[in-house]
C-alpha cells in the first residue's frame, strides 16, 4: 500500500475460533494489518483451532466476515492448524530424537500448588514447572503431557515498540509443555512451526504474549528456524482492569459501524483518530501515520521511544 511491492515482509493475524472478534482482538488485527501494509508486505491469516473443546460453531466464518467488513484482506490461503497435525508431529519427533523432551505425569493442580506453596511463586502469574519428572516419571505415575528441557541462561530479544527484553526461561517458566495431557499440541510448539512454514518475518500481536517470545525463540533456535521480529501492542481491558477475552464474555464487534470500530482500535493503540470518511480512507491515513514512525503514539503512558516502522 505504501512501501515497495518488492518487500519481503510477511506478517500474520492468528485468531482462535472460540468466538467472534472483540475490541481487544480488533486492536491486534489493526496493528498487524497496518504494519504489513505500511511495509508493502503480505498479511496472512491463520486460524488457531487446535483447542477443539473451545472452538465455537460458526466462529470461523464470523471472524472472516468481521475482517472483510473492516477492510482487511489476507493475501494467501488461510492456514488452519487443525489440518497441520503431521507438521507438529514431525517437530515433536525432532525434539524426541534430540532427547530434548520428556513425558510428565504432573497435573495442573499439582503444579499450581507447588508454585503457591514454594519459592517459585511469581507475581506475573507464571507457574514455573519445578522439574518433578525431568529425570524420569516418579513411581506410580502415568505420562500425561510432554515437556521440553529448557537450558539455563537468559534469552534476549528486541521488541520493536517496547525495546530490549530478557527472560530466564528456566527460572521464569521451567520446562514447558509441547504436547498437552489431552493430546492437543501446545500453542508454543504449533505457533513456532506454523510461523516457519508461512515464512513469517514480523509478528505483531497482543502484549499478553510478550512472555511467550523467549520460549518460542528458544524452540526456533533448536529447529534452526529464522527469528522473526516482534512488536507487542497494548491490551484492551475492562473496568476491572482484566484483559478483554472471549472467555470472560467480551462483546463481539459492532459491525453496523465498522469505521468506528477501526477508529476505536486506533485510539486504543495510542494514536489520535485519523480523518476518514470510509474504510478505504481510514486505511490509507492510518498506514501513512504508521509508516512515518508516529510520535503521537504513547502506549501505556510511557515516554515515547523511537519506533521502527520497518
Amino acid at each position: 500500500m505504501l512501501a515497495s511491492a518488492l518487500s519481503s515482509y510477511r506478517g500474520r493475524f492468528a485468531p482462535s475460533p472460540s468466538g467472534p472478534l472483540h475490541a481487544g482482538s480488533a486492536v491486534a488485527a489493526v496493528a498487524s494489518y497496518a504494519d504489513a501494509r505500511a511495509s508493502g508486505g503480505k498479511w496472512l491469516l491463520r486460524i488457531e483451532d487446535l483447542d477443539t473443546p473451545r472452538n465455537a460453531p460458526g466462529a470461523v466464518e464470523t471472524i472472516l466476515n468481521q475482517l472483510r467488513a473492516l477492510g482487511m484482506v489476507w493475501d494467501e490461503d488461510i492456514v488452519f492448524q487443525s489440518r497441520r497435525m503431521s507438521a507438529y508431529q514431525s517437530a515433536f519427533n525432532t525434539l524426541l530424537s534430540l532427547n530434548l523432551i520428556y513425558p510428565c505425569g504432573c497435573t495442573r493442580r499439582e503444579i499450581a500448588d507447588s508454585a503457591v506453596q514454594g519459592p517459585l511463586r511469581r507475581l506475573d502469574g507464571e507457574r514455573p514447572y519445578p522439574g518433578t519428572c525431568r529425570l524420569g516419571l516418579p513411581t506410580g505415575r502415568q505420562p500425561l503431557s510432554w515437556r521440553v528441557r529448557v537450558p539455563q541462561g537468559s534469552y534476549r530479544f528486541e521488541d520493536r515498540w517496547q525495546g530490549w527484553m530478557e527472560q530466564d526461561v528456566a527460572h521464569a517458566v521451567g520446562d514447558f509443555v509441547v504436547k498437552r495431557a489431552d493430546g492437543v499440541w501446545a500453542y508454543q510448539l504449533a505457533a513456532v512451526v506454523d510461523d516457519a512454514a508461512q515464512q513469517i518475518t514480523d509478528i505483531v500481536r497482543g502484549e499478553d504474549l510478550l512472555t511467550s517470545t523467549a520460549r518460542q525463540n528458544m524452540l526456533r533456535e533448536i529447529f534452526g528456524y529464522p527469528q522473526p521480529t516482534v512488536l507487542h501492542v497494548p491490551l484492551v481491558v475492562d473496568q476491572e482492569g482484566q484483559k478483554l477475552s472471549k472467555q470472560n464474555g467480551a462483546k463481539a464487534l459492532d459491525l453496523s459501524r465498522p469505521l468506528e470500530v477501526l477508529q476505536q482500535a486506533w485510539v486504543d493503540l495510542g494514536f489520535e483518530r485519523v480523518v476518514a470518511t470510509n474504510i478505504e480512507t481510514f486505511w490509507s491515513a492510518a498506514c501513512s501515520v504508521w509508516a512515518q514512525g508516529p510520535s503521537r503514539a504513547n502506549l501505556h503512558g510511557t515516554p515515547q521511544r523511537p519506533y521502527d516502522p520497518r
